[in-house]
């Protein structure tokens, strides 16, 4: 279809976009990855591709052409690495940084492709890239052979679930198309791919600048007899989002409710096929139904399958909202809270054990919990090595926790219930992708018992609403003597309450914790735990911590319900409490006596936006407390 069109009037063109659209819209689509080390001519494969397809305009071509003499190629005639590096950081580097996204079709079929960058760095980009993929091209050098990022693009390739793999031995050209060099990398790969579980995998001998078994056998390679990779692209099964034959899966997205006549759910339906009268269930809450319709834009359907998405009508009025899961009645995904898994950590910052992190599958949303790494993956020898935690582009297993239970598959079943992203709390940036291998055992047999007083009854009891009052500062700034002096006044009007101080849970409850920051964040989670024990029995607590790490406050906040914990910042400047320093904890931190000290060696996030705020300066700890009192009233 692309063509010079300076002579072509509005209409034709529109003509010729409608056929072309018309021609292409009933082939199946396939989304696939270039993968590999730097400069192995992943960006150039692709352009390729672009061009023998004949998906560039004259114009393209014609900027293309001048971009190729601009930034010099050592005089080849078009770079065609170029239609695919759009970042000019990129242009002027010689490199792909972020993972560039093209459209091509041939005669047989449309395609996806991904190019993702090879730099070590920009790992987390390449797992963006392979999340959705259904085939990835693993690019080799045919003058390095197999290198280190070939081994972990693999790994991460096979984890997330890619079994359609080609390795491109790229750059034959340059080898003078020695059979010999070929196979002692084909060799080499295998035996790698084989210890890491990779079943098969499709190997072709090409080069991206001559195009050399791209869409043409190549002369050069008379030894050559398998398929061009442009012919195995058109021709390989591959396996859709979900199995339109196995059970019926879809995540709900929204609840579309227009009107008082109208209830439907809507999503992507990620496994299986649905059709009108078939048996539902609701997850996690377990509710049944039956399909009364299933709504499009385009009008109702008599069948919908997996990749389609669609609006479900059930007959009756079931609990069911977003983040639920709509799933065959006879054959429900899994519900737990504990999982054991593959992180991919994908942030500057290393993970921090115990620390509360966002989770999204699906389109459930929870708060979870890292555990300290059972081991991390070595992705040249694919040994596992001891790690107290993860860093940047590693990979490691471990376990997870979630605040509540979710619907699951491992995600060598099913990648949109068994994939999951982990978003830290603060900034909002991704910091972390992971697979679900399975749940831990002790998340299914342990249930939840429900008892027949209720927290409203034991806070109607004592007459008042349950709270929790949580004051952080530095040390010193004054948070147990102004917690001590509200709990007097609450007792004053005869208001039931327990105060919780940072020193006297530690001779007990945390006796076993120190002072390293994963300590300090497993401290304040029992802390909060315990909190929300006393608020269900009707309880007005004040804890007096220094709970550094607003992530660790908000993740106690989650716990309560919506106006329960309240924050009280008691903001005194570093200066001041040090000089104050009545356990003399300020002068062994600066002797270097006591480490991982708040304020000294150990960072202190202050709040940003507390319910109340005092400044010890200008408040005797009498007034604070006054001031804090009048600012939660009523307490009923």
């Amino acid at each position: 279809m692309p063509t010079d069109t300076s002579y072509r009037t509005d209409a034709l063109i529109a003509e010729d976009i409608d056929a072309y659209l018309a021609q292409h819209q009933n082939k199946s689509m396939l989304r696939f990855i270039t993968c590999g080390s730097v400069d192995d001519g992943k960006s150039t494969l692709i352009g390729r591709l672009l061009y023998d397809s004949k998906m560039i305009f004259e114009d393209q071509l014609a900027a293309l052409e001048s971009d190729s003499k601009r930034v010099g190629t050592q005089g080849q005639e078009i770079d065609f690495a170029l239609l695919v590096d759009g970042l000019a950081a990129e242009r002027e580097q010689g490199i792909t940084i972020d993972v560039a996204y093209r459209f091509f079709a041939t005669e047989k079929r449309k395609f996806i492709v991904a190019d993702c960058p090879g730099h070590e760095q920009y790992t987390r980009n390449m797992v963006t890239g392979a999340s959705t993929a259904d085939l990835a091209v693993i690019l080799i050098d045919a003058r390095k052979g197999v290198l280190t990022q070939t081994r972990r693009h693999s790994f991460l390739c096979h984890k997330l679930g890619i079994r359609n793999l080609v390795l491109a031995v790229n750059k034959m050209d340059l080898v003078g198309y020695d059979q010999a060099q070929f196979d002692a990398i084909v060799a080499d790969y295998a035996h790698f791919a084989e210890s890491i579980g990779i079943e098969g995998f499709t190997a072709i001998p090409i080069s991206g600048f001559k195009g050399d078994n791209i869409t043409l056998l190549s002369a050069d390679t008379p030894w050559y007899s398998g398929p061009t990779l442009v012919d195995h692209l058109e021709t390989v099964e591959i396996s859709a989002a979900g199995d339109a034959d196995g059970p019926f899966r879809m995540p709900v997205q929204w609840v579309n409710r227009p009107n008082l006549d109208f209830r439907g759910f809507s999503g992507l339906i990620a496994a299986g096929s649905l059709k009108p009268g078939d048996s539902l269930r609701s997850l996690p809450s377990g509710k049944t139904s039956k399909v009364k319709s299933i709504v499009t834009m385009d009008g109702d359907l008599d069948h919908a399958i997996a990749g389609q998405s669609v609006t479900v009508c059930l007959e009756d009025e079931i609990d069911c909202s977003r983040g639920d899961v709509l799933a065959t009645a006879d054959a429900p995904p899994e519900v737990a809270d504990q999982f054991e898994s593959t992180i991919v950590w994908m942030d500057d910052e290393p993970m921090v054990v115990g620390r509360a992190y966002w989770l999204k599958l699906g389109s459930q949303t929870v708060s979870v919990t890292v555990a300290e790494p059972k081991y991390e993956i070595d992705v040249n020898s694919m040994e596992h090595l001891a790690a107290k935690t993860l860093h940047l582009n590693q990979i490691g297993v471990a376990e997870i926790t979630t605040d509540r239970r979710v619907v699951f598959e491992p995600y060598a079943e099913n990648r949109a219930l068994g994939g999951f992203i982990l978003v830290d709390k603060i900034t909002n940036h991704t910091v972390g992708a992971g697979m679900i291998h399975f749940s831990l055992r002790r998340s299914q047999n342990v249930h939840w018992q429900a008892t027949d007083i209720t927290r409203a009854h034991h806070a109607a009891l004592k007459n008042q609403t349950p709270r929790v009052l949580w004051f952080t500062g530095l040390s010193g700034s004054g948070k147990s003597t102004i917690a001590n002096q509200v709990e007097k006044k609450l007792a004053l009007m005869n208001r039931h309450t327990f105060l919780l101080d940072g020193d006297n849970v530690r001779h007990g409850l945390n006796k076993d914790l120190g002072f390293t920051e994963s300590d300090r964040i497993e401290n304040i989670r029992r802390i909060g735990e315990v909190a929300k024990l006393m608020t269900d029995a009707g309880l007005i607590v004040l804890t007096a911590f220094i709970s550094p790490f607003r992530a660790d406050r908000q993740l106690v906040r989650d716990m309560m319900d919506d106006g329960e914990f309240i924050e009280i910042h008691v903001d005194t400047p570093l200066e001041v409490a040090e000089a104050r320093d009545v356990k003399g904890l300020y002068k062994k931190a600066r002797e270097g006596k006591l480490k991982n000290f708040t304020g000294i060696d150990s960072p202190y996030e202050a709040p940003e936006d507390p319910e109340i705020r005092v400044n010890t300066v200008e408040m005797t700890p009498e007034e604070a407390a006054d001031f804090i009192i009048s600012k939660i009233l009523p307490l009923k």
